[in-house]
């Protein structure tokens, strides 16, 4: 039989320990989002429908990025047991230059509608972290301004680092002449996309009436009467407007129709190629075909990606691609990846795959719309503890170690052929 007391009063004070009260919302907010997820629950919270949704959607039916996603679940990792990882060492040598992390920033345009901070918070970030940031043509601030906002973080260990995305323009010389600049500034990489001749088909952007300027409406203001942060932020700041282009009216869409050039061809890139004084990197790669044309033609390192989803639709999933892509080029040029991801696991399996680095865009700007700067800084440091938390399970010490062996790729979406349409499905992995 259990003998029982009455409660003593100093033992229930040990137990009662109530967590201490943060007065500071923006840091309770953050220390409260434990994972990407949670951020962008934070998000959409704090962010007018329109903006949050041109940052989570995709294009038309929004298939490519559920897939993408859903390929990283579809893994099955494979740990050693009884091997020590204490010590985890998450650094890596990529493009001619170090790393602390295995990923970096992507570009993404019309930041500062996100939240005003924008692309400052994302540089100055990624260079107290250590890890690359790359600024979009379609950036909201100056590749000046981005460089001086890296060059003010203390530098460490590992100093931050700039990349520039290009898209080439109806008017060659603008891209010319922004490709000049990035260089004159430092910036060390040059990301050149591919997979935007013509703009996809955003259609919550439609549906919202998403444009540069925002276009205001009953819904909108009705929308942002609960987030007076936002508009109070937006409406004290400078005026939001591309840093590179002149023309900024228009949905996005006709701004990106406006402004791409659909003969874009290797033509282009060749001209770049020639221009460009440092490493260039080919963004958009969707088949092992281009992956060898390019890396005959000497690129530096191509990034398996479909846009985040947000051109093609049924687009093929990046990650799928990688173990082939990496099989054929592997060795003579840099593979990265991109799309879909969303934890510090899916980071892990993708070096594992053969990947030597990988950029994360929607996570950013989740961290970015949740708290500005904090909010992004919060976004490394969940990643950051969920790769060396995956990679001390593994009983790997270094992203060295991580081998194809570690990570299986489970199977939904199998092709088939028109004879084997009528046959049974089989279970795969």
């Amino acid at each position: 039989m259990v003998t029982r007391q009455l409660p003593n009063p100093a033992e229930l004070l040990e137990l009662m320990q109530f967590k201490k009260i943060d007065l500071n919302g923006k840091r309770r907010r953050l220390s409260s989002a434990l994972t990407i997820d949670d951020l962008r629950t934070i998000a959409q919270r704090r962010t007018p429908k329109a903006a949050f949704d041109y940052t989570d959607g995709a294009a038309e039916g929004e298939l490519s990025l559920a897939r993408a996603r859903q390929a990283f679940r579809d893994i099955e990792f494979h740990p050693d047991i009884l091997r020590p990882a204490v010590d985890v060492d998450t650094s890596v040598e990529i493009l001619g230059g170090p790393s602390a992390l295995p990923f970096g920033i992507a570009p993404t345009g019309f930041t500062r509608l996100m939240q005003t901070e924008g692309e400052i918070a994302g540089a100055g970030a990624a260079a107290a972290a250590g890890i690359p940031f790359t600024l979009s043509t379609l950036g909201t601030t100056s590749i000046e301004d981005v460089k001086a906002a890296t060059l003010r973080e203390p530098q460490g260990a590992v100093p931050g680092r700039n990349w520039f995305q290009l898209y080439v323009m109806r008017d060659r010389e603008i891209s010319y002449g922004l490709a000049r600049r990035a260089a004159a500034a430092g910036f060390d990489t040059l990301m050149f996309t591919v997979d935007t001749p013509v703009a996809g088909a955003r259609l919550r952007d439609k549906r919202n009436g998403f444009s540069i300027p925002p276009q205001l409406s009953l819904g909108t203001i009705v929308n942002a009467l609960p987030r007076p942060w936002w508009w109070i932020d937006f409406l004290t700041t400078p005026k939001l407007e591309f840093a590179s282009l002149s023309t900024t009216g228009g949905t996005v869409g006709e701004l990106l129709d406006a402004a791409m050039d659909p003969t874009i061809s290797y033509d282009d890139l060749a001209i770049i190629r020639e221009l460009w004084p440092g490493k260039i990197v080919v963004k958009g790669v969707q088949n092992v075909t281009d992956s060898k044309r390019l890396v005959d033609l000497g690129v530096d390192g191509i990034v398996l990606s479909n846009h985040g989803g947000r051109q093609l639709d049924r687009a093929p999933i990046p990650f799928h691609l990688l173990p082939e892509v990496v099989r054929e080029v592997g060795r003579d040029a840099t593979v990265m990846v991109d799309t879909g991801i969303m934890n510090g696991a899916d980071i892990v399996a993708s070096i594992a795959l053969g990947a030597k680095f990988t950029l994360i865009g929607r996570a950013y700007l989740y961290g970015l719309m949740a708290g500005g700067r904090a909010g992004v800084d919060r976004t490394i440091e969940i990643l950051r503890s969920e790769i060396v938390r995956t990679m001390r399970l593994l009983g790997v010490s270094s992203l060295a170690e991580l081998e194809p062996r570690h990570v299986t790729q489970l199977t939904r979406l199998v092709p088939v052929s028109p004879a084997a349409s009528a046959a049974k499905p089989v279970a795969t992995r």
